[in-house]
């Protein structure tokens, strides 16, 4: 008995910021980031934001148990059509910036959407912020042809050599349904997510003082920008659906991952790598190379492995466990995260695989990876 809205080919961000105005509810169908092969269902909430993990486990529950709700023939719903979805949400990306201070300087910008969804919104993001596009892989093919859903910088070699041949001010890359971006400088350096989520930390603070969210996994980086700015930052578990929504809940100025998910309060409460463009546009309008504000943030190294475990709760409570009475600053909001005066371990447990992950990070690679190999060692100790 539902009316349904048919949007056509848009980003998630896309129809996450129309429903918040337009719906009661969103589907999106994407595979995201995964390979060609795959295909998946993302589920949006009223205000625009995911849908919780308990309301994804209700639709779950119910579309195994088939026990679905039908209606007689005469009260089913109606199926219109509406493809104005993409234009409103660009529109929406180009008010919540300083536009004008992107149009005037007219940049030459290299991005590649991949063959996915962002194929159909971010050139013309582009075009409308008056810059000169060069694009690759600009057209929708659920295939993805031409290199994987993931931008990787392996996946991006053609993308950064043109960075580095038209003179660009930088590139942009999105993943498959185009809520995360990745970047490359000016001079053709491919910027580590983390480091992205870092420098607009910085940037968004240098203008704004407020809390900032970000989960457990994320970079030191973050806690030196925060303190520098003496604002708060408020850990969350690993997902953007927990970030954002603790950023709802204390008003936050800013919140992300570092996987290239970033999120802007003023826009919308979800991961979006159009807005994410448009913003390090901003900053570069303002007069700052990419280069300039990556080489800016603190720098820390990291290392990482995983391990086949097949009792994934009794060994992350045998972790905890080892460190009842640590000295150290332990914190079990995901998993297990151990602070040290020179680092952290993370030990936590894959929400879809048989394996435990483990994170570490430090000033140095070699104590990163020291770090790492002792998460190891207690992982392997608690399984046995």
């Amino acid at each position: 008995g539902l009316t349904v809205i048919d949007v056509g080919i848009v980003p998630t961000p896309s129809i996450q910021y129309y429903v918040k105005d337009h719906a009661d509810a969103g589907i999106v169908i994407t595979a995201s980031h995964n390979p060609r092969e795959y295909n998946g269902v993302k589920l949006v909430a009223a205000d625009g934001s995911e849908f919780s993990r308990e309301g994804e486990k209700e639709v779950e529950k119910i579309y195994y148990s088939r026990e679905f709700s039908a209606v007689s023939w005469e009260r089913t719903g109606d199926l219109r059509t509406d493809l104005n979805a993409n234009e409103y949400y660009l529109n929406g990306i180009i008010n919540s910036v300083d536009s004008k201070s992107i149009r005037d300087k007219k940049f030459k910008v290299v991005m590649d959407t991949g063959c996915g969804a962002g194929s159909v919104t971010l050139p013309f993001l582009l075009q409308k912020l008056g810059c000169e596009v060069i694009t690759i892989n600009s057209q929708v093919d659920g295939t993805f042809p031409w290199r994987n859903p993931e931008p990787t910088p392996d996946v991006l070699v053609e993308l950064i050599d043109l960075v580095k041949t038209t003179g660009a001010v930088m590139g942009v890359a999105q993943d498959g349904d185009a809520d995360r971006a990745v970047f490359i400088d000016e001079k053709g350096n491919f910027i580590p997510e983390d480091v992205l989520l870092a420098m607009m930390a910085k940037y968004v603070l240098e203008r704004k003082k407020g809390h900032v969210v970000t989960p457990v996994s994320s970079s030191s980086r973050m806690v030196d920008i925060t303190e520098d700015a003496g604002v708060d930052l408020v850990w969350t578990a690993v997902g953007s659906i927990n970030v954002a929504r603790k950023m709802m809940e204390i008003d936050a100025v800013f919140g992300g991952e570092g996987n290239g998910g970033l999120i802007f309060p003023e826009h919308q409460y979800c991961r979006d790598g159009g807005m994410a463009c448009a913003k390090f546009l901003e900053i570069i309008a303002n007069g700052k190379k990419l280069s300039e504000l990556a080489s800016s943030v603190p720098v820390y190294y990291n290392s990482k492995t995983k391990i086949k475990c097949d009792d994934l709760e009794d060994t992350m409570e045998k972790v905890k466990q080892s460190f009842e009475g640590s000295e150290n600053k332990v914190d079990t909001i995901d998993g297990v995260k151990v602070w040290y005066s020179d680092g952290w371990v993370l030990v936590r447990p894959s929400g879809t695989e048989p394996i435990i992950r483990i994170f570490a990070e430090s000033k140095t690679q070699e104590r990163a990876e020291a770090l790492m190999q002792e998460g190891v060692k207690l992982v392997e100790e608690c399984k046995a």
